[in-house]
This record gives structure tokens, sequence and C-alpha cells, in this order.
């Protein structure tokens, strides 16, 4: 993958470095109980940032604490290498963004990317590593402990240690939580969490993993846009994002965890859909081939 010609982004927040409070102070929860509430919440289907946050209400640690503050976050487009590429890759999808909404007459408002090491505060509640990259709609910001680059890697072997190819399936991981914005601009993410609160928790779960699928899909729609327009990929990038989305499938993370599967706990969908919907933006290029809603087979 190439970003040489890639546009930066301003819109990063970088807190990499900076003192963020964590649970287990005063009035807090405990690292541990974090790190288990992540993991129920993973295996049952349930947003652990929902089960950390109650924790945090029921113990008292919403309550902002002084004399643990780090360094002010810096903005701005980043200076280290890594930091570029998060930044480069940013910017190309508010290029793209920019333009598929202005050709369907609306306005495209690009979210921030915060940048994280370790653990920090987002307006969705506390955010830890071990959650993963998320999107936000409170606030409208993407949370990324880079760490989890590494994870892809080594963990998910998600695609070849230390192969130049694992950059594009970092910008797909990135691309697929802008594709939540551009949901959630469109309105589609408060319909769907307004329809989850009536669902029973399997049906909840259908939703969701509809919703998911079609982030992948539009991250497909950006890669399709961004290489016609830059010519960014290179031999091998696609085959280490299908490797990636294939190795975060809900099927495949449950056989490492549990080894079994529970389709009615999945919430993002099996490798096979997965990959098959990124494929389908990344073929198409265009958002409409992304209605996962309405597809009778995902």
């Amino acid at each position: 993958m190439r970003i040489d010609e890639l546009p930066q982004s301003e819109r990063i927040e970088d807190r990499r470095g900076a003192s963020s409070r964590l649970p287990g102070g005063r009035g807090g929860i405990g690292i541990g109980t974090v790190v288990v509430l992540g993991l129920i919440g993973w295996a049952l289907g349930i947003d652990p940032r929902l089960l950390i946050g109650g924790a945090e209400m029921i113990s008292g640690g919403g309550t902002q604490q002084q004399g643990d503050v780090g360094p002010a976050p810096k903005t701005g487009a980043p200076s280290d290498e890594l930091g570029r590429f998060v930044s480069a890759v940013l910017g190309s999808t508010e290029v793209q963004w920019t333009n598929i909404f202005a050709n369907a007459g609306k306005s495209y408002k690009a979210p921030t990317l915060v940048m994280f090491s370790g653990a920090t505060q987002s307006g969705c509640g506390f955010a830890q590593s071990a959650m993963g990259p998320f999107y936000c709609p409170l606030d409208q910001k993407v949370y990324l402990d880079t760490s989890f680059f590494q994870d892809l890697e080594r963990r998910f072997r998600a695609c070849d240690v230390g192969s130049k190819t694992c950059q594009f399936s970092q910008a797909y991981v990135i691309a697929h939580e802008i594709g939540h914005h551009v949901q959630n601009l469109l309105g589609l993410l408060p319909k769907v969490q307004e329809a989850q609160r009536g669902m029973g928790k399997a049906d909840a779960n259908s939703l969701q993993v509809r919703v998911e699928l079609q982030a992948d899909c539009l991250a497909g729609v950006w890669a399709n846009q961004a290489q016609e327009k830059w010519k960014f990929i290179e031999p091998g990038d696609v085959e280490a994002a299908m490797q990636t989305a294939s190795a975060i499938g809900d099927d495949r993370l449950q056989r490492q965890s549990q080894g079994y599967v529970v389709p009615d706990a999945f919430t993002h969908g099996s490798s096979a859909q997965r990959t098959r919907w990124f494929m389908t933006g990344l073929k198409s290029g265009k958002v409409a081939s992304c209605d996962t809603f309405s597809a009778e087979q995902l």
C-alpha cells in the first residue's frame, strides 16, 4: 500500500503517552475487572463498553478525579511514521466520503480520530485497548489504540507479521470504523439502536451483524474509490485485507476462545460474511451495493 499521495488529515487527536484516569483508583473499578467484563461482553455478544460503563457508575467511577492528568492531547497530523499512516488513511476517507455524499446531494461531516495508548475516556465511556477500535456516535469520534495493529499480526494472525501488506489490513480496520460514522450520519445507527431496544438478545445480535457487515462493505467502497483516484493498492494488499476480515470473524474468534461456535452470539458476522461484504464494496464502489438490511442471505 502506497500512502505518499494520500492527503493528510488534521482531524487527529493524539493522546498517546497522555495519562488517563484508569478505573481502579479512588471510586473506580479495577483493571482486572475491566478485562473480565470485556471478555464476558465479547462472549455474550454484549458491547463491553456498556458493562464497563455500568460497573463504573455503580462504583462511582464516573466521577472526575484530579491529579492524574497527563500532557494535553496533540491535534493535527502526527509527525511519526505510524501517525502519518493513520492520518493518510483518514484523509483519504474524508476526500472520498465528501465526494460520495456530495454526489447524493448531502454534506459529509468528517469525524475526529483519537489515537491513544492503553486507556482513555470517550463520549461513550471508558475506552481500553482490549476493546479494540470503535466508533462512538455520541461524540462522533473513532477511538484507536494502535497496539491493535500488532494484535492483528501476532494475536489474530490477520496478516503476515512484518509484511507491508499489513498496512492495507490496518487501513481496512480504520475504514470500517469510518463506515460506522457514515451510518450514523445517514441516520441508520439511531434507527438500529431504537429497534434493538424492543428485541430479544439473539434478534438484537442478528441486527447488529447487519450493521457491522455494512460497515465492512462501506470500507470496501472507500478502497474502490480511493484506488481509482490514487492507485495506492499494491499486489497482495487485497488478499491481506480478506485475510484480516476472515481472521476477525465471529466464528473463528469463538473457536479460538471457547472451542465451539454460537451463531446467536455473533455481533460482527462470520469470516465468510465479513470477507464477502468487504469484497462486495470493493468490487462495486457503490454504497447501494451495501444494503445488508435488505439482503436475504448475508
